[in-house]
């Protein structure tokens, strides 16, 4: 496809040198470079770089005295802690592919992903080991447990016997504690390599565990570095910071919040967990301008409609703020701007990193889009039934990408790997359209797409009529069974504080906006909807509930 977007990239944006090297490289450097600047501050408890990189070597030489070899799965189920980072350089400097699990996943759900992956050791923390520990015991797997409270300043410490630990499972802090001398493991690790497991979000059936080597991970992290760079370094090192508020376990988060933050040698503000009124609270004590900020959308909206937002000047608190996950509303994006804040968007799954296209920062922007390509990113948008012919400007397609950050399989699935690699390109499932400066607008997922009476239809498109509604907060459609059409349009909507609406009232105002066939017959009022960990609304959960009264 023609590089239409190219005029659009910002003044500084340039092709970048992919480096062969480790995740751990980062931290090296940036130990070496600045040592006594603040790598992680968590509740007002500081790690410098220096006493990271030697508490990640002392707990690699732990993991290697307990029999971790290269290859071998270390799964971490922490929150974003100073024992999330130490567990993960100290797994990739033993060797280990770090398999990164949300803390929120059930029992069951653990279980399912120690059969996919096959772990020879085991990080959890004290808030989830109660209802973990049976099927932690049952898998036979090394567990090592900490308590989140250890490496906050006053707190009393863990223990073993706390916890009355299984023979074999080890206390976190004793791996650190009880080595006299650490040296980093002699142990040939390649760039390409095998690093961390992250699983998808699982719209179909079991979650995918996405394999990332050290290659894709770095690359990914020096592209990111490379989006905001001018910017950034109009900000004084000295002080740079930010707000790992986006969950480190998640792609997006790890590459945006983390990595990128051990790179540029930037002050992590750890939140393990997100509370709109404690993250205010955070926010007024750190001193610093916040260099770069990482956050989808709902999170956003929360921020800039809280009642201390003015009094904060938010403007005034934020450098760079990078939106993800989901599309901008425009009101959001409007609202931004009226507040001074500079923001781009960006679009990337799991498989990709997390990246991928990005909205220039100083260049046009356009509402609905989620940018352009990003300088070392190939797209082409391909008929959704035949996969291989490219369709004109502005006409809807699969999104088809390639790039250097591109995951290297899934793990011990080859089947489902072919089915959206093919020839080094990965078939997305987003079908987009492409206007004629290059910029790209998600229309739906593949999967998603409502076939109902023959036509198309697309549940994004009614969403976003419906969030323009004055009284609705929230709103999800989906396909549902329907004898007659074989699918028809359901819509769920969570009304604002103190409006009513009803059924016939929400159908009537979206007949004024959509054609017949896209218009829902059947509307359900909810309280909530049910989210990913990064805020998304989970359309699968709502469409499953729907085939199981069947």
């Amino acid at each position: 496809m023609e590089c239409i977007w190219e005029k659009n990239y910002d003044f500084w944006y340039n092709p970048i040198h992919f480096q062969r090297m480790t995740i751990q490289d980062m931290l090296h450097c940036s130990a070496a470079v600045t040592p006594d600047k603040v790598a992680t501050d968590f509740y007002g408890t500081k790690i410098t770089y220096y006493g990271l990189r030697k508490m990640s070597i002392t707990f690699a030489q732990s993991l290697v005295n307990i029999g971790i070899k290269k290859g071998d799965r270390v799964c971490l189920q922490l929150p974003n802690s100073p024992q999330f980072v130490i567990a993960y350089f100290g797994t990739l400097m033993a060797g280990g592919i770090a398999t990164l699990m949300n803390p929120l996943y059930t029992p069951d759900e653990v279980s399912q992903l120690i059969t996919i992956t096959q772990p020879s050791a085991f990080i959890t923390f004290d808030m989830i080991l109660p209802g973990q520990r049976e099927v932690l015991k049952q898998a036979g797997v090394t567990v090592i447990v900490t308590k989140v409270t250890d490496f906050i300043d006053g707190f009393p410490k863990g223990s073993a016997q706390e916890f009355q630990l299984e023979k074999n499972w080890h206390y976190f802090s004793d791996l650190i504690d009880n080595v006299d001398v650490a040296s980093i493991p002699q142990i040939d690790i390649e760039p390409e390599d095998p690093a961390i497991i992250v699983f998808t979000g699982g719209t179909t059936g079991a979650p995918k565990a996405a394999v990332h080597t050290h290659y894709s991970i770095v690359g990914a992290t020096l592209s990111s570095m490379e989006v905001g760079k001018y910017f950034i370094d109009l900000m004084p090192a000295e002080t740079r910071c930010n707000i790992g508020v986006m969950p480190f376990f998640h792609i997006a988060g790890h590459i945006q919040c983390f990595t990128w933050a051990i790179f540029r040698q930037t002050t992590m503000h750890l939140v393990p967990r997100f509370d709109i009124n404690e993250f205010i609270n955070l926010l007024s004590t750190i001193p610093h301008k916040v260099t770069y900020f990482f956050a989808v959308p709902t999170l956003l909206t929360a921020l800039v409609n809280h009642p201390k937002a003015k009094e904060l000047e938010l403007d005034k608190k934020f450098g760079l703020v990078l939106a993800g996950g989901a599309s901008c509303p425009v009101p959001l994006i409007n609202k931004m701007k009226d507040m001074g804040m500079f923001f781009i968007e960006a679009w990337g799954m799991t498989e990709t990193c997390g990246i991928g296209i990005v909205t220039p920062i100083f260049g046009i922007k356009k509402p609905g889009s989620i940018g352009i390509p990003m300088y070392e990113s190939q797209v082409k948008i391909v008929d959704i039934d035949n996969g291989t012919t490219e369709v004109p400007v502005g006409t809807a397609g699969e999104l088809v990408f390639k790039s250097p950050f591109l995951m290297k399989e899934y793990w011990n699935n080859k089947e489902e790997t072919d089915k959206v690699i093919k020839d080094g390109w990965l078939y997305t499932g987003d079908v987009v359209t492409m206007d004629k400066d290059g910029f790209i607008y998600i229309v739906d997922r593949k999967k998603d797409m409502i076939i109902a009476g023959g036509y198309n239809v697309y549940p994004s498109e009614i969403d976003e009529v419906l969030m323009k509604h004055p009284k609705i907060d929230k709103a999800v459609a989906v396909g549902i069974p329907d004898a007659y059409r074989g699918e028809t349009v359901k819509v769920y909507v969570v009304l604002k504080d103190g409006e009513s609406a009803t059924e016939s009232e929400i159908i009537e105002y979206c007949k004024k906006h959509l054609a017949a066939y896209k218009v829902p017959k059947v509307v359900e009022f909810r309280k909530e909807l049910p989210v990913s960990a990064v805020g998304k609304i989970l359309r699968k959960v709502l469409r499953d509930e729907e085939l199981q009264k069947k």
